[in-house]
């Protein structure tokens, strides 16, 4: 099984990580898709990060939809808790972390690939006050309940916020104020110092396993 895409993807970063904790064994091809965009689309034509190459040749896309099929494969081990209610309240998480992500991807590409005189200012504005609500909602529920942070107890929830925290404060550096942050940055804090997270730093790199 093969996982392409770069660990400076949020969206790699958290597949690469999630399937060392789930006990899964892949080998990791780093593709640019911008450097090696042919390369890439030989992969998967569709030329989207992530992409998962199964032992089957099947290609699979979208973070959320190759961690589903990854939780089948590793059954019964599991970053998703069974319970209903702690399941919704882990997936309201993930969403918000996801979110994160997403903002940061979209306002990181307008100052990389779109000259200053080609931003839509109320576009930008809009895409960082829903960046900062992602920000501000996860900041209450984890100063409320932090989440579990150990190799044996990390969730997926703990994976993804993680790894979206690390994604902005490097792709977006200055723009959020981690002081303002401080359940966020702790939990992040602790995450990265975990053998599946330093495995898999964020970067041009490819999975130590």
């Amino acid at each position: 099984m093969k996982l392409v895409g770069m660990l400076d993807s949020p969206f790699v970063r958290r597949v690469a990580i999630s399937l060392q904790l789930l006990g899964i064994e892949f080998e990791h091809q780093s593709l640019s898709l911008f450097r090696t965009y042919d390369e890439f689309k030989r992969i998967n034509p569709v030329a989207r990060a992530p992409t998962l190459v199964c032992d089957d040749g099947t290609v699979l896309m979208d973070s959320t939809l190759i961690l589903e099929y990854a939780e089948a494969l590793a059954a019964p081990r599991s970053l998703m808790p069974a319970a209903l209610a702690e399941r919704r309240a882990e997936l309201e998480l993930i969403g918000l972390a996801l979110a994160l992500c997403e903002k940061s991807v979209q306002l990181f590409y307008e100052r990389m690939l779109r000259p200053p005189e080609r931003r839509h200012q109320p576009w930008v504005d809009r895409v960082t006050e829903q960046l900062l609500a992602a920000h501000a909602a996860l900041e209450r529920r984890l100063a409320r309940r932090p989440l579990p942070c150990t190799s044996a107890t990390i969730s997926q929830a703990g994976v993804s916020v993680a790894v979206a925290w690390e994604f902005t404060q490097r792709a977006l550096a200055g723009a959020i104020d981690a002081a303002a942050y401080p359940a966020l940055a702790a939990h992040a804090a602790a995450a990265e110092a975990l053998p599946a997270f330093a495995a898999a730093p964020h970067g041009e790199g490819t999975v130590r396993h």
